[in-house]
């Protein structure tokens, strides 16, 4: 028998519950049984005014962005549509059936305000990074660090050649200019001073022209990641111009961070050869982390079948090495470029040299040594040890998170623009990632006992 058609909607009264709507095993229940931002309204206090109309509440806006980047909706004028007609979007954020969602310019006016005014969302972050410790997810011994190019949001095709812009006073009058111009004269500008910049975008200046992205060339930045590896669990993350550069130098502001808010230190880091720099091994070595990293080491290259820096012995109580024909290379010890010394043989030695036409062609043999070369040798002797090689394996886990950002998150391209709206981007984007693996964690079935 045919029913009856559907549509019909002459009833005057409804019984209905939003909590019956959302199944059991929806992710987002699952994540707010892992989520607690209760704390919010409290932090924020101080940053509301005690006159004049009540403001949106600041837990209702954070759940409604992790709900945008948990489903890759990182439009909030479109974030602000589907919480209105999504049920499970409604629950999550504490709204009723007849609740007004929040207007759209209510995100980027507390995003410019608020929001970075009392570091929220690192805020967030860091509550839900203990809440993966206290589910013992972290195991704090073996962390990893890499970072990922994610496109900014400015033209590849509107660029100018060069580190030098004449700013017009309505390009100035923009943030992300005004962010660009200010961090140029703090300890930590965005652009490298031994390099200048190729190229430059006129809308968003802080980002890099890089040929690292999923362009043959474009402005990004970089996505920095420090993870434990036993985990899986982000414990700190970091944007920067995508310069390698500035990728190192992120690896030991995220190491200290992650040590002053967790009280955590790592036993050893894991990273590719783009960190296996001399500063950034005599860093890890002076701080006892043992560097899980490839060296980084053009010397060891050899040139037309001529001897390499290891063919030569240096004898550290004296400060020289010894060439493979029994000569000294002595140094003045002048330091070049902060980072090197200069050992070289005298040109009286070469010139009789047998071994000269396999050493150099030059009238002397000279040799560089970096200032960290011990850290850099002792690095060397750990590349050989079974831990590095079980470290190397487990470090791809980072490659992981950063094709679910891309892939499942959709954090292919920026809408922000600046280095500050990368950051909020990001630290997002690391929340949801670790909220549901919290999530999975914590709401995994109790093993069932074994049959006898």
């Amino acid at each position: 028998m045919m029913g009856e058609p559907v549509g019909r909607q002459d009833r005057l009264f409804y019984e209905f519950d939003l909590e019956d709507m959302v199944p059991d095993d929806h992710l987002l229940r699952r994540i707010d049984a892992a989520l607690d931002v209760s704390w919010l309204r409290g932090e924020m206090t101080a940053h509301y005014s005690h006159l004049g109309c009540p403001s949106v509440c600041p837990e209702l806006m954070v759940r409604m962005l992790l709900v945008g980047y948990c489903y890759s909706i990182r439009s909030e004028r479109r974030l602000c549509q589907e919480v209105k007609v999504n049920l499970a979007y409604r629950w999550f954020c504490g709204l009723g059936l007849e609740d007004k969602v929040p207007h759209h310019s209510t995100f980027s006016v507390n995003r410019h305000g608020r929001f970075r005014e009392s570091d929220i969302l690192r805020k967030v972050f860091e509550q839900v990074v203990c809440g993966c410790m206290t589910a013992g997810l972290v195991g704090g011994e073996g962390f990893a660090v890499d970072a990922s190019v994610i496109e900014a949001d400015a033209s590849r095709f509107q660029r100018v050649k060069g580190a030098e812009v004449d700013w017009t006073d309505a390009q100035r009058a923009r943030r992300p200019v005004q962010e660009y111009l200010a961090a140029l004269e703090s300890e930590n500008p965005p652009i490298n001073p031994k390099q200048k910049p190729k190229a430059m975008s006129p809308s968003d200046p802080s980002a890099a022209w890089t040929t690292r992205g999923r362009h043959k060339v474009m402005f990004g930045y970089s996505l920095n990641y420090l993870i434990d590896m036993e985990g899986s669990v982000i414990l700190d993350v970091e944007a920067t111009p995508t310069r390698i550069s500035k990728e190192v130098d992120a690896t030991e502001t995220m190491v200290k961070r992650v040590e002053q808010r967790f009280a955590l230190k790592p036993k050893h880091l894991a990273g590719d050869v783009a960190y296996g720099t001399g500063e950034m091994l005599g860093w890890l070595v002076e701080h006892d982390i043992d560097p899980h990293i490839p060296v980084w080491d053009q010397s060891e290259v050899a040139a037309d079948g001529k001897f390499v820096r290891a063919d030569f012995t240096y004898d550290k109580d004296r400060d020289l090495y010894i060439c493979p024909g029994g000569k000294q290379l002595k140094t003045s010890g002048t330091v070049h470029d902060g980072i090197t010394i200069k050992y070289i043989a005298k040109r009286s030695d070469c010139a009789i040299c047998p071994l000269k036409p396999n050493c150099t062609s030059g009238r002397e043999r000279r040799i560089s040594r970096d200032l960290n070369e011990e850290a850099r040798d002792s690095t060397r002797a750990v590349m050989e040890t079974e831990a590095y090689a079980v470290s190397r394996g487990e470090r791809k886990k980072i490659e992981a998170l950063f094709g679910e950002a891309k892939h499942i998150l959709s954090m292919v391209r920026l809408r922000l623009r600046g280095l500050t709206g990368a950051k909020d981007e990001f630290l997002l984007t690391a929340t949801v990632q670790n909220l549901k693996r919290l999530a999975k964690h914590t709401t995994r079935p109790p093993p069932q006992p074994m049959m006898a």
